[in-house]
């Protein structure tokens, strides 16, 4: 049987149109049905950094909201849940929900905000790369879970969307660690399918009503691509958005595995559409986060390969006129590679493995990525 996916236009966050849009998708794949009174419903929006709605970085209040009311139509409870990829403790996550915007959206609606911060280990019986992490304890606990991703690029794999936005449940600092146990591209992806795999979120709606587009997940550009989509399969759905992005089929690690595992399809053309016709909604032009492209590399001999790689890898670069030295990077570097030299960020190249936790914590967004010269394409 194919998974369905829901795809919707909406150009903006105006509430009733939005909550329309999001009600419908809620109708087409059945949630209203599988949300029972009393529920309690998880909401796990992408809030990886510190900043305002227009910036295009989190998953939009307004879009959270939307599907909250969804919840409380169907008699569901409200909680949201997130950590983000710095310290997690109660005085930041109320400093984050502020500051993107969902304390006075979750208070007006009688929404829950989960600030306790409290995680346990788990095991992860059928992973094939994480057995063991850490979990925010709502998510293993809640009646019913929806991801809430925001469409992004992402630097080191590729793409930011469903089964990415399941990493969050796994507390603050504890996902540089993840980071360092699986350093490449690969084996990363692989984790993340695991984590995604033993979540299981009950049903995804991802924001692309503003998307981000080239050095993502917080350093690229805004782009208003208008459009919405759901399905109760997280893989299914990031096959679809990325399709629609011009994303090749096979190009992203963990879209490919959770394939290889049968947990998604592998082309948008075996999932079943519901909706609006993909036809109109694609993104031909969409720009890629600068991420290492390494197909050439496969056709090299094998002696030449690691050097190859190496010079082909994008790196993290500080710049050191806008850089302040708060110690964010520092902080997310799982490396340690980081240090702060007369108040700025210093990167030593010899520890560091590009995973660029240090790019995406950085609030000024002064840590770019680099290619050399010869690799710019």
């Amino acid at each position: 049987m194919r998974e369905r996916v829901w795809l919707g236009r909406c150009p903006d966050y105006d509430g009733e149109a939005l909550f329309e849009k999001i009600s419908g998708a809620f109708e087409a794949l059945g949630v209203y049905d599988s949300i029972k009174p009393g529920m309690t419903v998880v909401l796990k929006p992408n809030l990886i950094q510190s900043s305002k709605p227009q910036a295009a970085i989190c998953t939009h209040p307004a879009f959270t909201q939307a599907v909250g009311k969804c919840v409380q139509r169907a008699g569901g409870k409200v909680l949201i849940a997130e950590s983000p990829g710095g310290p997690y403790s109660p005085a930041v996550m109320k400093a984050f929900f502020r500051n993107c915007g969902y304390t006075d959206m979750a208070e007006s609606c009688g929404f829950s905000l989960y600030t306790d911060c409290k995680s346990r280990e788990v095991s992860l019986p059928e992973g094939e790369r994480c057995r063991r992490v850490s979990i925010v304890e709502p998510f293993l606990e809640r009646d019913f879970l929806i991801d809430l991703p925001k469409l992004k690029t992402h630097c080191m794999v590729g793409y930011s969307g469903a089964v990415k936005n399941m990493f969050g449940a796994v507390p603050g600092l504890q996902k540089p660690e993840l980071h360092c146990r699986f350093p490449e591209k690969e084996d990363f992806s692989k984790a993340l399918v695991d984590i995604c795999a033993f979540l299981r979120p009950d049903f995804s709606l991802m924001d692309g009503v503003w998307a981000m587009e080239g050095d993502g997940p917080t350093g690229g550009l805004r782009r208003d691509i208008g459009f919405i989509g759901a399905s109760r399969s997280p893989y299914a759905l990031d096959v679809c958005m990325a399709g629609l992005l011009g994303f090749p089929e096979g190009s992203l690690p963990m879209l490919a595995e959770s394939a290889r595992r049968g947990l998604g399809p592998k082309s948008f053309t075996e999932t079943e559409l519901l909706g609006e016709s993909p036809e109109g909604l694609q993104v031909a032009d969409f720009k890629r986060a600068r991420a290492s492209s390494t197909d050439f590399i496969d056709r090299l001999p094998g002696f030449l390969r690691p050097a190859a790689k190496k010079l082909s890898t994008p790196y993290p670069r500080v710049q050191k006129k806008g850089c302040v030295g708060c110690g964010k990077c520092a902080e997310s570097c799982p490396q340690k590679a980081i240090s702060m030299e007369g108040g700025r960020a210093v990167i030593s190249y010899k520890a560091c493995i590009r995973c660029f936790c240090c790019h995406e914590m950085c609030p000024r967004h002064v840590v770019g990525v680099k290619r050399l010269g010869l690799f710019q394409w």
